[in-house]
């Protein structure tokens, strides 16, 4: 599959006799994608029922005639005013009963069924106009679920729903109660219509309340997008994505990508360093211009897996944004760098966002492929560079990794509900299992908790992972490999009690989880060969111990295809362990110089260089912001 660049374009924002300029230059500089039309409800429908369809019919047909091929965008992200005023009620309500009002984007409850009704009704009349249209090649539905905290809402919409699936997945309240050990504190219910959501309570609602509403609310952002991708499918041949955010964890992407033929996600790397990355002041000054080494390329991983290997960069940050504390302009060269990374991670596109900084409203200071007055910005070369060298170059095809992660997003709702401590954020572990397997000059895969084959990796890592289903526990038991869990692994049912037999109960491995405790920033737990657990130690009852703490307990346990690790491993301690277990396995590790990053697919190994200066490493030189290639 050859792989292309593309670009986020807005015909609505610009004059007419503009359209056909930008199609050309787009054209010239080698785009093949132009993503059209996700926030232009109120220009297809300026008032109820009153549709204006020449303006995008002549968009497309302009697109088109300059050789671009169109992802087009369902608008219900953005309702317009209109909608409000018949639905008032379709707003979300924040965990403080207030609402998310009109005058940005999002404001809807992905509950509220008579929107979902407007919703179908809009996609079905896009669909049925350009269902076949030649220049229409790709589809987006909605854009960024959960973006600006829209997950979870406490309207009465939200809350009518949720009693309906606790109805169905429970079937008594009896049963209801048994699940959530409502006994505990009188908590009992007579009626599913007696249960509220889980906020506003005098002290923290009960956890397995909170997670039945974590695991509702996920589904309803399946069941919205599913909506959607039904009606599309019956007038459209045409593979249909979504765009999902960096650390957004608030519903379970596999679920959602279940409908789905393409995961997409939207890469901003010098955003996501200033606003979601939790590193220290001086990693973040290092890097502020380059993104963080990990932080993208995890995200490639992780959605490559949501699309079961079709995925893309539906929007890739070119110069500052304009919603992060701080707003840093790129390093010449990370254009090109983020896009390759992004290839080498396998994905089919990378759309630049936007084509021309906007002049006005929320984002004119979020810049484009042009400024707004279309002189060319930094990216516009950067971008047409790519598009020579993927014209110039074999495709970049995949390859599988020597090791797995598993991501659960599951796991990052439980132990949101209960961390125990203030430290304790799944999201972050996960990620420092991924840098620490980066770091050692590794390619990694990602896995859905509930994946039944693990016959290829040589080690599998499964950090935090709440529950241990049945298909992971049954791969585990067989695999050829080493699975490594912990901490605070399988120490949950799926109804948020502590099972018996006690954690981690693992295939094959003698280790009982005793006590727990989590740990301030100033009190480490010291490891007996170097190194400590931050965050979280669990004092465990073991046989087989391969490594303690200096105060005497197991840190690591069992010798054999499963292993559990008793706590959240620093730096120093992730890196030793990590080498001891490749080498056991004969998994080939280099330590990388700082933010120097390798990834490798079935003939050649790229080389990403996020330092503001050159690196020499194994007798190459690559450049700062640079990319390095080499074949097999």
């Amino acid at each position: 599959m050859k792989r292309t660049l593309g670009v986020c374009y807005y015909p609505e924002h610009w004059p007419e006799d503009q359209w056909a300029e930008d199609a050309a230059r787009m054209a010239e500089i080698g785009l093949t994608w132009v993503r059209i039309g996700e926030f232009a409800w109120s220009r297809i429908e300026p008032e109820p029922g009153r549709l204006d369809w020449g303006w995008l019919d002549r968009a497309i047909a302009t697109l088109g005639a300059a050789g671009l091929q169109v992802v087009l965008g369902t608008p219900t992200a953005t309702p317009p005013r209109w909608m409000l005023t018949r639905h008032p009620d379709m707003l979300a309500l924040d965990a403080q009963g207030r609402p998310r009002g009109f005058g940005s984007r999002r404001h809807y409850c992905f509950s509220h069924r008579p929107y979902r009704v407007e919703c179908a009704r809009i996609v079905t009349l896009l669909a049925e106009r350009y269902g076949q249209n030649r220049h229409v090649a790709a589809w987006q539905t909605d854009n960024e679920y959960g973006c600006h905290d829209t997950t979870l809402s406490y309207s009465p919409a939200a809350r009518n729903a949720f009693r309906n699936w606790l109805a169905q997945r429970y079937q008594s309240p009896q049963a209801l109660n048994r699940a959530w050990g409502n006994v505990f504190w009188s908590m009992d219910y007579a009626s599913f219509d007696e249960i509220e959501l889980p906020y506003l309570t005098v002290t923290e609602a009960n956890p397995a309340h909170c997670m039945a509403f974590r695991r509702f609310a996920s589904d309803e952002v399946a069941s919205f997008n599913r909506l959607q991708t039904e009606i599309i499918r019956r007038h459209s041949p045409f593979p249909i994505a979504h765009n999902y955010m960096g650390a957004v964890t608030e519903f379970d992407h596999f679920a959602t990508g279940a409908d789905l033929d393409i995961a997409a996600w939207d890469a901003y790397p010098l955003g996501f360093l200033a606003d979601r990355v939790a590193a220290s002041a001086a990693h973040k000054r290092r890097f502020a211009r380059q993104g963080d080494p990990d932080f993208q390329a995890f995200h490639h991983d992780l959605y490559r897996a949501v699309g079961r290997g079709r995925w893309w960069v539906m929007e890739q940050q070119p110069g500052p944004v304009n919603w992060a504390p701080y707003n840093p302009d790129p390093l010449p060269g990370m254009a090109r760098l983020w896009a390759w990374e992004a290839f080498a991670h396998g994905a089919e596109a990378v759309c630049y966002f936007r084509w021309r900084q906007a002049p006005f409203a929320q984002e004119q200071m979020h810049a484009g492929l042009l400024r707004p007055d279309s002189v060319a910005a930094p990216a516009y070369a950067e971008a047409a560079v790519v598009a020579r060298e993927l014209a110039e170059m074999p495709d970049v095809e995949p390859a599988a990794a020597p090791v797995a992660l598993i991501f659960d997003y599951a796991s990052a709702w439980a132990w949101a509900t209960q961390p125990q401590g203030r430290g304790f954020d799944y999201f972050n572990l996960v990620l420092d299992f991924y840098k620490g397997l980066r770091k050692l000059g590794l390619s990694v895969d990602i896995l859905p908790p509930d994946a039944r084959e693990l016959g290829q990796y040589e080690l599998m890592f499964a950090p935090g992972l709440a529950t241990l289903s049945e298909g992971l526990r049954a791969a585990v038991a067989t695999t050829k490999g080493i699975a490594v869990f912990g901490p605070r692994s399988n120490c949950k049912t799926v109804e948020f009690a502590t099972p018996g037999p006690l954690p981690p109960n693992l295939p094959g491995l003698d280790c009982t989880v005793a006590r727990v405790e989590s740990l301030p920033p100033d009190l480490p737990v010291t490891l007996s060969n170097g190194g400590s657990f931050l965050h979280w130690r669990e004092k465990c009852e073991a046989v087989d111990v391969a490594e303690t703490t200096t105060d005497g307990w197991p840190a690591l346990i069992g010798r054999g295809p499963v292993r559990y690790l008793a706590g959240w491993p620093d730096e120093l301690a992730l890196e030793r362990i990590l080498i001891a277990l490749c080498a056991e396995r004969g998994v080939a590790t280099e330590v990388m110089p700082e933010g120097l990053r390798c990834r490798e697919t079935a003939r050649m190994r790229f080389w990403f260089n996020y330092n503001s200066e050159a690196v020499c490493h194994a007798g190459m030189e690559i450049p700062a912001a640079g990319v390095h290639w080499q074949a097999l």
